[in-house]
């Protein structure tokens, strides 16, 4: 009863705008949403992203937090749709950047203006793929270029299949910052602009 108690004057206080409150919240749940969600997710790097934006989303609707009934339940279940949320962006992401490199890679584009555009994308990709830390580059190689699966990366590599899978996460999100003002701008491929479009 005390704890609930507690909770609900931190929770008050949150709504308030009292963000020493709100860091209370956070430490509460923060280690128990960890060992959920990394249940969930298998990295470590998902696991502190989706924690970070369910404290962002909790933050920015803090007004809300007065009329929540049971705070523990409501977040792991916010908790467990952000993840969700998270592995359909890197899904989306691994097709884009799949498609990419198709076709950067010889695909023919259609006019001359997605020559320019497609040229572009291939500077700014392989920019971004040289700034990459050597291992999350050899990953994202032996993945994209090479179509391995995961499982044959660690093998291969002789690390576990959540470490290569952590390893393309945080290659992907790099790979997305580079390119993002730049996706939307090859206009001529079809079969990219659908990607895309399920995207956005």
């Amino acid at each position: 009863m005390e704890h609930v108690n507690i909770e609900k004057n931190l929770l008050l206080r949150a709504a308030a705008g009292h963000e020493e409150s709100f860091t209370q919240l956070f430490f509460l749940y923060r280690h128990k949403l960890y060992s959920f969600l990394l249940r969930l997710t298998e990295s470590p790097e998902m696991t502190e992203d989706v924690i970070q934006d369910v404290f962002l989303k909790l933050w920015k609707d803090r007004e809300n937090l007065v009329n929540i009934e049971q705070f523990g339940g409501y977040i792991y279940r916010m908790a467990q749709h952000q993840a969700l949320n998270a592995f359909r962006r890197m899904a989306k992401e691994t097709l884009i950047l799949a498609e990419l490199t198709r076709v950067t890679n010889g695909a023919a584009p259609a006019d001359a203006a997605d020559n320019l555009s497609v040229r572009e994308v291939r500077e700014k990709l392989q920019y971004a793929l040289d700034h990459l830390p050597p291992k999350q580059k050899l990953v994202y190689t032996l993945s994209r270029e090479q179509g391995l699966k995961h499982d044959e990366i660690a093998r291969q590599l002789n690390i576990s299949p959540s470490t290569v899978n952590n390893h393309m996460i945080a290659a992907l999100r790099t790979i997305r910052q580079q390119l993002g003002p730049h996706l939307h701008s090859i206009t001529g491929a079809s079969c990219l602009l659908m990607i895309i479009d399920g995207f956005r």
